[in-house]
């Protein structure tokens, strides 16, 4: 497939598909007169690859763990070394530190909306109040 189609498939601008094979993310093959022609299996590459990207891996990352990976059809892909392993550990504490973040973040705005809630409320007129 060109990659237009890629790009609509996925929803990743051809901008961004150019760079993923610039970083060795991506692959395609030439036609006669140039063009890019991919795979099928490129669609599920690009979402792979956005879902790294998403997780907070750097391209650099992200092209040593691909080959780790396995692929659509469930073959089996090369093993990652003791490092990438290491790195990855690392990555994914990172992640779990920020989410406890935001979780604390959003508590404190739900208290901060319920107090705003709660100001707001109209209050009974005195001769209301019985």
């Amino acid at each position: 497939m060109r990659i237009g189609e890629l790009a609509r498939r996925t929803g990743v601008s051809e901008r961004s598909l150019r760079y993923y094979e610039e970083q060795g993310l991506l692959t395609a093959e030439r036609t006669p007169g140039g063009h890019r022609d991919y795979t099928e299996g490129a669609v599920d590459r690009v979402v792979r690859i956005q879902e790294l990207y998403a997780a907070g891996l750097c391209s650099s990352k992200i092209a040593q763990l691909l080959p780790c990976m396995r692929d659509a059809d469930g073959g089996p892909s090369a093993t990652a070394d003791a490092r990438l392993v290491t790195d990855l550990l690392a990555e994914r504490d990172r992640i779990d530190r920020m989410i406890g973040d935001l979780q604390r973040s959003r508590a404190t705005l739900g208290e901060v909306i319920d107090a705003a809630a709660d100001a707001s409320a109209p209050r009974p007129e005195p001769s209301e109040r019985g």
